[in-house]
């Protein structure tokens, strides 16, 4: 924390407010479309999907627009937007007049938001923290989301089991604020590209972020596995929900905990991530760990009631979301190593939107096939797809790793070049 400076650690507490609030609701909506509204597997996915896919095409004109303004002040305008829209579904369910419309409407807002905060928050931390900083800043952002996953659903199915499942969701309100008034603490300087001509084409600018990733062979393989890992994982989430709370009829407290207990993984993995790049390299640490994290989900498909079905998705999805855990810092870390400062807001929204879309559109395919032959089988499917998807990754034709040539500790003097770390 005292290496990467007090504005810093105001930044990271801003990230674990708002990602302790929103893993405590993890799974609300589907719960509640589930459980008080009751939705079909269709309907969950759609409300998934659907808030993904609006959220993104209105997200698209933002990336420039984020470029081109101080960044704090656009992270504190989402939290309070993100507040107000998510404040409004206990106000409702209060008033007896929750319904189905209102939370697409709400997952749309706190999902636009949210792609706005995170291009906002991924350029400003590309300007406050440096070189070889980035991948410890990364590190500890993926071991705080990790570490929130593993308390939130726990504690938020022990409090949707007393006090109903509004109460998450109240919470999570309330994590937007803190969000909100640590990035009012931040005290350094702020960061805005420069604005483009005025005989500029504003198409141009919107596809801007998109251009630049297409022309750096990295960043574009990088880019297309994580679009489609994400994608076919996301897809599987509210099956996954369909299959244990509906089908299997597990507990909400229970379902929390398969997901709390698997994060622990995750802490693991981002705390050993900068370790065994100093060991091994970037991109071999990389390469191994995105090989394993599409190999591990197929797991899923031995999924059955009982305890011993519940015991073999947390052995799944403990050892995926350690590989992710290591992969994750790292990636994020190149991706902004590689993307100049001017770009980083543009690139960081295009990377989202498209990885939501996509996202949105498997959620949609996914919950239709999941109709005709069930959630497990359609779960299976997507375990098979991701055995494809880490041909995608960058080789060694693509980039050279130069940090296994070096002693370690001539790596640590050594000024990487001012590049890209985004989340």
């Amino acid at each position: 924390m005292r290496r990467l400076g007090s504005d810093f650690g105001w930044l990271w507490s801003a990230y674990a407010a708002s990602t302790y609030g929103t893993w405590l609701a993890f799974g609300a909506f589907p719960l509640i479309a589930v459980r008080v509204l009751d939705s079909s597997a269709f309907a969950v996915s759609l409300l998934e999907a659907a808030g993904l896919a609006v959220a993104a095409v209105l997200a698209v004109p933002l990336g420039p627009w984020v470029a081109h303004r101080p960044k704090l002040p656009v992270m504190v305008a989402t939290d309070l937007v993100r507040f107000a829209a998510l404040a409004s579904v206990p106000a409702a369910h209060a008033l007896g007049v929750l319904s189905y419309g209102q939370l697409l409407v709400v997952a749309v807002v706190c999902g636009t938001a949210g792609i706005t905060f995170t291009a906002a928050s991924g350029a400003y931390l590309k300007s406050l923290v440096r070189g070889d900083g980035l991948l410890a800043a990364n590190g500890r952002f993926e071991a705080t989301s990790w570490a929130a996953t593993a308390a939130g659903p726990p504690l938020g199915g022990a409090l949707v089991g007393l006090l109903g499942p509004v109460v998450t969701i109240t919470a999570d309100a309330v994590s937007h604020l803190l969000s909100a008034f640590a990035v009012r603490r931040i005290r350094g300087g702020d960061t805005a590209a420069s604005r483009v001509p005025a005989s500029g084409s504003r198409a141009a600018d919107l596809g801007a972020g998109w251009r630049f990733v297409r022309h750096d062979p990295v960043l574009w393989r990088l880019f297309l596995n994580s679009v489609l890992v994400g994608g076919l994982i996301m897809a599987t989430a509210p099956l996954l929900a369909v299959l244990l709370l509906g089908e299997y009829r597990v507990a909400a407290w229970q379902y929390g905990l398969v997901f709390g207990v698997s994060a622990l993984g995750g802490v693991l993995g981002a705390r050993l991530s900068p370790r065994l790049v100093r060991r091994y390299g970037r991109r071999r640490v990389m390469t191994v760990a995105g090989w394993l994290r599409s190999i591990v989900p197929l797991g899923l498909a031995f999924t059955h009631p009982g305890t011993t079905g519940l015991l073999t998705v947390i052995a799944v999805e403990s050892a995926l979301i350690t590989c992710m855990g290591v992969f994750n810092p790292i990636y994020a870390t190149e991706r902004l190593r590689r993307t100049p400062q001017a770009h980083t807001a543009q690139v960081l929204t295009a990377w989202s939107v498209t990885g939501r879309l996509t996202q949105a559109a498997l959620m949609t395919a996914w919950g239709v096939l999941a109709t005709v032959v069930g959630p497990l089988a359609a779960i299976t499917a997507s375990g098979v797809l991701l055995l494809a998807t880490p041909l995608l990754l960058p080789t060694r034709r693509h980039t050279r790793d130069p940090e296994p040539a070096r002693p370690a500790a001539a790596v640590s003097r050594t000024r990487r070049p001012d590049g890209q770390t985004a989340r």
